[in-house]
């Protein structure tokens, strides 16, 4: 620090007070001098060290503010409107409205000047940036008292309090009143209201205001670009993005901006246009546009989440070679890559460079622990959870998610239980993905008692199940065929205002198929629909399989005539479990034309249909039709497999064509068919038959 003269000067401390880039050191020199018993702060001196404060977004200065704002009242200090809009600026970005309040009443006796449209615009917008809006309406009456005449700022702050409460006609009216008053809106104006329209997902409103700028002789700046590009890949439209790209880019008046590639890029990346993202960073690479930490991070992560894991190795060299240090951010992602691609070393390496370098955080163990588990390592995460509790991190609702999900997984429903009842007995956050994962885990293990037990803690500690929660527990009921206690459940949703999905109605249509009792699957069909839910592919299949099994086959052929005619469309599995179920009662002709069918609902028969009809055929001894399926599963382009062969060498046996069987099985060697045991059963049993029939 510079050393101060006793004969030190105004103009000389200011001096010295600009040669101090550092603010901490150019406080202390001021501090210096306001203890120098000779000296006198000047209103220059005040304004400068005031107004360099205010440029600094350090919380840890705001006691300087105070003492200073002291000081020029016992100087009894005449000011400029300046320097109180310099304090009036920093309480406003510390969101400190009623300071500033203060500090605005007492201009006059502080200052000594009176507040004009600045200090009132300044404070204001102090109310708004501290979401207090209702008192920065209130405030804004105060200028027609004060005779205050509201300016261009005035108005983009009115917008802006009109956007925070998505009174957007009240936004709009605002900038017609500024054209009526001759107060031209600028592109301010006009970019707060369209941000705000983007927030909320209205791109067609956005779109319109931004083209009205034009209209009216506006030019848009790369901002307001910037805002709509980001607002369409927002709500996914690609295309619309793309417009507003184009537009930007023939305009001669703006200028993609490093946030506007950036905004392109992770938007590409985020819509899985990995390419174009790609080419992009090549463009900004080849027109030697500066990249910050964002564009890094967003195209290594795009990468990742494509699986170009090499691609996003590059891309992190040259990051490393731009001089650009990598955050938790960039580092969790690659993190997240390797362990897409199995690159566990790579895991390994880089989870001990991010402890080196301090890069850490809690969604890095989420993502190390999350990995270690896809990849049955269960000792490594155990000891990567004991490094987060002992390094000081406090999990979130995510890690416990990862860790009861994981043990599961993994066979661990004990170590999973454990920390449930350790996160609940500590006050550990946990969500509905926890709970739904170790009731899940125990039902697998039919401790449907435990599980239901998990479900009243879940409760009992405040959070609400969801439909995964019950659709968890009802599953694990109705495979062990208590379909009361799955029907009580299911009632229970709806008690608790959690209406029931489509995957919970399946789940007990097929459990009440299962058992027999097709009026009340028929029940829940119903009432699916008159809760608009539709019954889907899986819905009808459930049923007709069910009732295939049972041997209901006439109702099952009225099921599916009843949805087919109106205007169902079946897929190929739904034709396979009715093909199979006709065949099973040896109704092949049916079947066969029900598969002859299936142009008609341009489904094409795969493998299993044929499979299907040709054991069908074959079991009814109907060689002929049998041999015309296998030559349409050769025409077709099908390759058979071994079930295919194992039904062919069957049917053909049973029909003592053992010469045929062996001819077929020597085929199947030839096209690299390896035969299973119940191939060799088929043909053994055949060969022992034919020995004792002669």
């Amino acid at each position: 620090m510079a050393q101060l003269h006793k004969n030190l000067t105004n103009k000389r401390l200011i001096q010295l007070l600009k040669s101090e880039k550092n603010i901490n050191a150019a406080l202390n020199l001021f501090n210096s001098a306001s203890s120098n018993p000779s000296y006198t702060h000047s209103a220059a001196v005040f304004h400068h060290i005031l107004r360099r404060l205010s440029l600094s977004d350090d919380p840890r200065l705001l006691p300087h503010i105070t003492r200073i704002v002291d000081l020029i009242r016992v100087q009894q200090c005449s000011c400029s409107e300046d320097t109180a809009l310099s304090v009036l600026k920093i309480y406003s970005r510390n969101l400190m409205a009623e300071r500033a309040m203060e500090v605005f009443q007492k201009m006059k006796e502080v200052f000594g000047c009176e507040p004009g449209v600045r200090s009132y615009n300044c404070l204001l917008n102090a109310f708004v940036v501290s979401n207090k809006l209702d008192k920065a309406e209130l405030f804004f009456k105060h200028f027609r008292t004060m005779g205050v005449s509201p300016n261009l700022e005035t108005f983009n702050i009115l917008i802006k309090i009109a956007c925070k409460k998505s009174d957007f006609g009240n936004a709009r009216k605002l900038i017609d009143n500024m054209w009526e008053m001759d107060l031209i809106p600028d592109v301010y104006s006009y970019g707060t209201l369209i941000n705000g329209l983007s927030k909320i997902g209205d791109l067609t409103e956005a779109l319109k205001v931004f083209d009205e700028m034009l209209e009216r002789g506006l030019r848009p700046d790369v901002t307001c670009y910037n805002i709509l590009i980001d607002g369409f890949f927002k709500i996914g439209d690609y295309k619309a993005a793309n417009v507003i790209w184009e537009r930007l880019t023939n305009d001669s008046c703006a200028y993609p901006s490093v946030v506007t590639y950036n905004v392109m890029i992770s938007g590409l990346c985020k819509c899985g246009r990995f390419n174009e993202a790609r080419e992009l960073w090549e463009r900004m690479t080849k027109n030697e546009q500066k990249m910050d930490l964002f564009t890094y991070s967003a195209l290594i992560h795009g990468l990742c989440e494509s699986g170009d894991i090499d691609g996003a190795e590059r891309v992190y060299k040259e990051m490393a070679e731009s001089k650009i240090s990598p955050d938790a951010v960039v580092y969790n992602a690659m993190l997240n890559g390797f362990f897409r691609v199995r690159r566990i070393k790579d895991c390994f390496e880089l989870w001990e460079l991010m402890g080196r370098e301090g890069c850490r955080n809690v969604a890095s163990f989420n993502i190390m622990m999350r990995g270690l588990f896809s990849n049955g390592e269960v000792d490594e995460v155990i000891s990567i959870w004991e490094l987060m509790k002992g390094s000081g991190f406090l999990a979130d609702s995510t890690t416990y998610g990862i860790l009861v999900h994981g043990f599961c997984e993994n066979g661990y429903n004990n170590k999973s239980l454990h920390v449930l009842e350790t996160a609940e007995r500590n006050g550990g956050v946990l969500d509905a993905f926890a709970y739904s994962a170790m009731i899940n885990g125990l039902c697998k293990e039919s401790k449907l008692d435990e599980a239901v037990s998990v479900l009243k803690g879940m409760i009992t500690s405040g959070c609400k199940p969801n439909a995964h929660v019950y659709n968890a527990l009802i599953n694990g009921f109705v495979a062990a065929s208590k379909f009361e206690d799955a029907i009580r459940l299911f009632r229970e949703m709806g008690n608790r205002n959690c209406s029931p999905t489509i995957v919970t109605y399946n789940t007990l249509i097929n459990g009440l198929c299962k058992g027999g009792r097709f009026v009340e699957a028929y029940t829940l069909v119903k009432e699916m629909l008159e809760k608009g839910l539709k019954p889907g592919v899986i819905t009808y299949s459930l049923l007709i399989k069910g009732l295939c099994r049972s041997h209901k086959i006439e109702m099952a052929i009225n099921l599916w005539n009843q949805v087919t005619s109106n205007g169902f469309q079946p897929d190929v599995q739904m034709h396979n479990i009715l093909i199979h179920g006709l065949c099973s009662v040896g109704k092949t002709q049916l079947a066969l034309s029900l598969y002859l069918n299936m142009n008609y609902w341009n489904c094409a028969p795969n493998l299993v249909t044929h499979n299907t009809l040709m054991e069908g055929f074959y079991k009814n001894g109907d060689l002929k039709n049998a041999s015309v399926i296998w030559a349409r599963i050769l025409r077709n382009g099908l390759q058979p497999d071994v079930i295919s062969y194992n039904i062919t060498l069957k049917g053909l046996c049973s029909c003592n064509r053992i010469s045929v069987a062996i001819l077929f099985l020597h085929n199947a060697l030839t096209n690299k068919i390896v035969p299973t045991l119940i191939t060799w059963n088929i043909l053994v049993r055949a060969v022992v038959l034919s020995g004792s029939r002669k």
